[in-house]
């Protein structure tokens, strides 16, 4: 069931107060620290919304952090080995078999129950590859943000998987053992997707406006942005995944994302499901 449309359209950042007094209640409710995951494809503002509410979070009280998936990548010597040895296209990072899943579980659990600094990694973009310095943070916290494009997503059916999405898929996949491996991969993930408390999903209107909202950000970056078709190549490794995601796999415990926010093309919500009253 598609969410229900709400009276207009409205902002992200107009529903930073009404979630961040449902976060402040889970946490409350539980007696320890909670863990939202944040879900929607590239560009649909994740990022964004989680500074967001960790900032109202903390000026609520209540000591908040935010842990990207893009930051568990693997290093690139560890995934041009899985090119070598697996299929090519796994020098990209991005899709699922490309992030130490391990190390997410280990820094999760020390946000959410350690006490103390913790050593959190951060992955350089620029560099395509994990920082040499890692961000410090202190634990435990209130309420630890888990944002990334895939976070939540299911396996595909094998049957699914016959077919390619793409040019990329048909040119550089032809016997679909990338497309395979990704999607056997994935079936690790449920490890960080089911300690989920929350999972909210940012869903885009379609896999098109992707390229539009990414290229938006590859402006900001000015010289060091990807070329048009460079971005073109990097965001159809992304595109079967996301589309099965915008189809309804995205999911915690077997169960589908507990706040959907369905957005427009300017990313302003324009359907919601599950939304905290008020």
């Amino acid at each position: 069931m598609p969410p229900p449309p709400p009276t207009e359209p409205i902002t992200l950042a107009a529903l930073v107060p009404s979630l961040c007094r449902h976060l402040a209640d889970m946490r409350r409710d539980a007696g320890r620290p909670v863990l939202v995951g944040v879900s929607g494809a590239q560009g649909s503002g994740k990022s964004t919304l989680c500074r967001q509410l960790a900032a109202a979070l903390g000026a609520d009280g209540l000591a908040a952090a935010v842990l990207s998936l893009d930051d568990l990548y693997l290093p690139r010597a560890a995934r041009l080995r899985l090119a070598a040895e697996v299929h090519p296209l796994l020098a990209t990072r991005g899709v699922p078999g490309s992030h130490d899943v391990a190390l997410g579980e280990t820094v999760i659990a020390a946000l959410l129950g350690g006490d103390g600094p913790v050593s959190v990694p951060r992955f350089d973009k620029a560099a395509d590859d994990r920082a040499a310095v890692a961000e410090w943070v202190a634990a435990p916290i209130d309420v630890l943000l888990f944002e990334g494009w895939c976070v939540g997503a299911t396996p595909q059916a094998a049957t699914a998987l016959v077919a390619p999405v793409n040019a990329l898929e048909a040119e550089e996949d032809r016997d679909g053992r990338w497309r395979r491996h990704v999607n056997a991969a994935l079936g690790a993930y449920a490890a960080l997707w089911d300690r989920l408390d929350l999972l909210i999903e940012l869903r885009a209107p379609g896999f098109e406006i992707v390229a539009r909202w990414r290229g938006e950000q590859e402006a900001v970056l000015g010289a060091r942005a990807m070329p048009p078709a460079a971005l073109a190549r990097f965001l159809a490794h992304y595109e079967r995944l996301t589309r099965h995601m915008l189809a309804g796999g995205v999911a915690r415990r077997g169960q589908p994302a507990d706040i959907v926010l369905a957005l427009d093309d300017d990313r302003r919500v324009v359907a919601a499901r599950g939304l905290p009253p008020g």
